[in-house]
């Protein structure tokens, strides 16, 4: 049974801040953390003039370090312990209770189990615990579920990806089982299941962030392929089912397409999942992933730009992408009324 009076506002409403985990030497990007920390650092300058930044991270120290001389008064640095820098996937989900916030707090199991989550898992708790969020916190920790893998457009929709959501590492239960879950957590009244799409090297088992992404004024925007890729077929069939999609409310989505980036490898080979799919969207700003290719990133940045009606800034994520993540897989909004004054 859904709750009338609750929402899953979309990313873009009000926002107390934006939510950052440090990378450090004990996670996967020790042999480039003195890349990935620039990278953070950019980002966290980039977003100086949001509301304010908290950052997670085994030692605060390291993190001062790291920003020192950034013009940036709106950080605050919490030290906790953390497997990855994913927040995205494990940080707290924000509806509105009768327009006040509540946090939601799921299992997070690393992808189908893929990697180490133990601390991540208890981020959430543990911020509570300090004070830093004030919103009361629901647990529901019998369903597996990541914030990557769900988009709201604020007005009782969500969209996911059949391949994640539905993946048997994650939860055992039917697709029935799963929208039943959504609708009771989410208030969700319409559900859009994404049959196709994917981008090689994503080991997300497709989160619907990398592919598809709802913008205001009743909009979605998608990622395309690069001709004769081995994704281009699924992608067109994504393309065509998101032109079918309409809102609770039965009004069609206007949709506009982004550029794929040109194929990005890693040292061994491997096809790394660069996407402009990946952006977050604040209420003053859209950021935009960038991977050093200008007249791409310059056509991702003016589409978005565009599209979103407020001005983009873009972040270079080449060094994010090399742990098969971007831009909004590093961030988490916070709800208005989320934080503790």
């Amino acid at each position: 049974m859904t709750d009338n009076n609750r929402s899953f506002p979309a990313e873009w409403e009000k926002q107390d801040g934006i939510l950052l985990a440090w990378p450090h030497r004990h996670t996967d990007w020790a042999p480039m953390l003195n890349e990935i920390e620039r990278c953070y650092r950019d980002i966290v300058k980039a977003m100086a003039n949001e509301p304010r930044i908290i950052i997670v991270a085994p030692s605060g120290e390291a993190v001062q370090r790291a920003v020192k001389g950034i013009n940036a008064d709106n950080v605050t640095i919490i030290e906790v312990p953390t497997n990855d820098t994913w927040i995205r996937d494990y940080g707290p989900i924000s509806v509105l209770e009768n327009g006040n916030p509540r946090l939601l707090n799921f299992t997070f199991n690393a992808w189908g189990m893929k990697f180490a989550a133990n601390l991540d898992n208890q981020v959430n708790s543990t911020l509570h615990r300090k004070g830093l969020l004030a919103a009361q916190m629901e647990n529901h920790l019998d369903f597996v579920l990541e914030g990557g893998s769900i988009e709201s457009d604020g007005n009782g929709t969500v969209m996911v990806t059949s391949q994640c959501l539905l993946s048997p590492n994650r939860n055992v239960l039917s697709k029935q089982e799963i929208e039943q879950k959504l609708k009771q957590c989410l208030n969700a009244r319409n559900i859009l299941w994404l049959d196709h799409g994917f981008i090689p090297g994503d080991d997300t088992d497709s989160h619907i962030d990398t592919l598809a992404r709802f913008l205001p004024d009743n909009a979605i925007c998608h990622t395309t392929a690069q001709p004769n890729s081995k994704e281009a077929s699924a992608m067109r069939q994504m393309a065509a089912q998101i032109k079918s999609f309409k809102n609770a409310d039965g009004v069609p989505y206007t949709v506009f397409e982004l550029p794929a980036p040109k194929n990005i490898y890693d040292e061994t080979g491997q096809r790394l999942p660069a996407t402009y799919a990946n952006f977050l969207l604040t209420p003053k700003h859209v950021y935009v992933p960038a991977y050093g290719q200008p007249r791409r990133d310059s056509l991702a940045r003016e589409i978005l730009e565009k599209a979103a009606r407020r001005p983009a800034i873009s972040i270079n994520c080449l060094p994010l992408i090399k742990q098969h993540g971007s831009l909004h897989c590093a961030t988490m909004q916070l709800t208005q009324g989320t934080l503790a004054p």
